[in-house]
């Protein structure tokens, strides 16, 4: 859904995740103190055991799902390696169990069930049998491969992270000071700090924009405006829930050394390999394109390099990107809304895409958005970029037809309206307010 590197969901690319547990953290803390020096197969056990322990807590007996799907993986790996055989098979075996799970599981309702960690577990499952940038010298064990499933830094609701890391991390790479404990306490109690400040929003505001305020007959006696501020806020609060969770989990990663991602050009170390948000970026930015890039950023890049880049052979970048979010809707699950909420972020993306060239190449809006009313402008563009984020969340977080489509009647189908009228109405501002010129050299760009 962005111009070059197609940061295709708005993740939306996770299903709504429980309530952020800070469980990672002691086993996080056992691992540095105990465990660093420790052998190859003691460390996988431990994150086997602990991750395993973290799902059997939450979904008990259900957890054979994952067990299964990782040892059917295994054998993908150790009989058919990384052929194109073994990724077709791995790709085709992990996506029909997942969607078979939300076939016979799904309700109308969020439910905390084992298909809410399976959606995390099989991209990551999928991974192993493909990646160049993370390609393998030998085949994983089978310990191996579980201690990478059931790390407890990622298992819940991500992050993504690719095998070859995690081997870097069981073999003391992953650190500031290769082979030794990595300094990351400070930075990983940032992050966990940080999470903590959005929870505490999300636990103060979120009772006050619940999703089943919109059924209500009081949310339709309320007038238009209300309705559409509704929408604003509920989308931003909401979206809070995930932030808080991901910036937690992303302080497991660092505390355990996952998340170094080497030295910047000052020499100083970083840790944001397993960062799933830029928060100052999704805070301050008016452009759709900018919160999907700053929000749930492994996922888009994992959509990115193992569906869209594998989607070149269709010789159209929109075709690919249609067919990447084709794949995102489903793996979200079987539900309408999912479907409708991709359908409409593409078109509301593609339409800023052209609104953004429009501006760019007429020097009459360049001078108003560079002149003394850019406050105000911004101001407008961050309302507008809130209210129709928020728009294509309603059917994803409402699932069924019957509930979104009252919702939209209630604002009157407004996006669908400005979107599918901009579509039609910009190629004409810009044959009226872009020079001749300008539109050669696009052209010949």
């Amino acid at each position: 859904m962005v111009c070059d590197n197609p940061s295709l969901s708005l993740s939306l690319s996770l299903p709504p995740p429980p309530t952020p547990s800070p469980t990672g953290y002691p086993f996080a803390l056992v691992y540095r103190r105990f465990l660093f020096h420790q052998s190859a197969s003691v460390i996988h056990l431990f994150h086997t055991l602990s991750g395993l322990s973290l799902a059997i807590f939450n979904f008990g007996s259900q957890v054979y799902h994952s067990a299964l799907c990782i040892i059917v993986q295994f054998l993908f790996l150790r009989l058919m390696g990384r052929t194109v055989t073994g990724v077709l098979s791995s790709f085709i075996f992990q996506m029909a169990y997942l969607l078979t799970g939300y076939y016979y599981t799904a309700t109308d309702e969020y439910d905390i069930k084992w298909t809410m960690p399976h959606c995390v577990l099989t991209l990551k499952l999928i991974g192993t049998a493909e990646q160049k940038q993370g390609a393998l010298s030998s085949t994983p064990s089978l310990l191996e491969v579980c201690g990478f499933s059931y790390f407890y830094g990622g298992f819940l609701v991500g992050p993504q992270f690719t095998l070859r890391n995690y081997q870097s991390l069981v073999s003391r790479e992953m650190s500031d000071c290769p082979g030794q404990v990595p300094n990351s306490a400070i930075p990983a109690l940032k992050r966990f700090s940080l999470g903590l400040v959005f929870l505490a929003i999300f636990a103060v505001c979120g009772p006050y924009y619940p999703d089943s305020y919109y059924l209500t007959d009081e949310f339709e006696a309320q007038p238009f405006w209300y309705r559409c501020v509704f929408i604003l806020l509920w989308a931003k609060v909401n979206l809070y829930k995930y932030v808080s969770c991901w910036l937690i989990t992303e302080g497991v990663c660092i505390l355990t050394g996952l998340g170094y991602n080497g030295r910047s050009k000052t020499g100083e170390p970083q840790w944001d390999a397993c960062a799933n948000m830029r928060v100052w970026m999704f805070e301050t930015t008016p452009l759709f394109t900018g919160t999907i890039n700053s929000f749930n950023i492994n996922t888009n890049a994992w959509v990115a390099r193992h569906i869209f880049k594998r989607l070149k052979f269709l010789g159209n970048k929109m075709v690919s990107q249609m067919a990447t979010l084709l794949f995102l809707a489903i793996w979200h699950g079987l539900h309408s809304g999912y479907i409708l909420c991709f359908t409409m972020e593409f078109i509301i993306v593609n339409v800023e895409r052209q609104a953004q060239a429009l501006v760019k190449d007429s020097p009459t809006l360049t001078a108003i958005t560079n002149g003394p009313f850019y406050p105000l402008i911004y101001v407008v563009q961050q309302f507008i970029h809130w209210l129709f984020m928020g728009y294509p969340l309603v059917p994803f977080c409402l699932f069924t037809y019957d509930k979104w489509l009252k919702v939209y009647s209630s604002v009157y189908f407004c996006g669908h309206l400005l979107f599918f009228s901009a579509v039609l109405i910009l190629p004409y501002l810009r044959k009226a307010l872009v020079p001749r010129k300008a539109k050669s050299d696009k052209k010949e760009n």
